[in-house]
């Protein structure tokens, strides 16, 4: 694949790690053949979705009760901070 021209699906993360029906995402079978992969996935995690899945798993730990009210809030804010600086 041309750097300079990558696929429309490159680091998109609704495309390269979409959320399932059972809450949890997953790579798909045709990310997982491409060589492009590894790349992708970074650029996805690096943009505003990144911090999306972060509040994810962030929730999901909290309802899970693997971490405190207070955790939760400290994480959340320091996402949102993150978020309003790339903007």
């Amino acid at each position: 694949m041309d750097k300079a021209h990558p696929k429309a699906c490159f680091g998109n993360l609704d495309v390269v790690f979409p959320l399932q029906d059972d809450g949890l995402r997953h790579t798909p079978e045709t990310c997982m053949q491409c060589p492009e992969k590894t790349a992708c996935l970074r650029a996805a995690m690096e943009g505003g979705e990144g911090l999306t899945l972060h509040e994810e798993k962030i929730d999901r730990a909290y309802s899970a009760g693997m971490m405190s009210f207070f955790e939760r809030w400290t994480r959340k804010k320091s996402i949102h901070r993150k978020r309003k600086t790339r903007q």
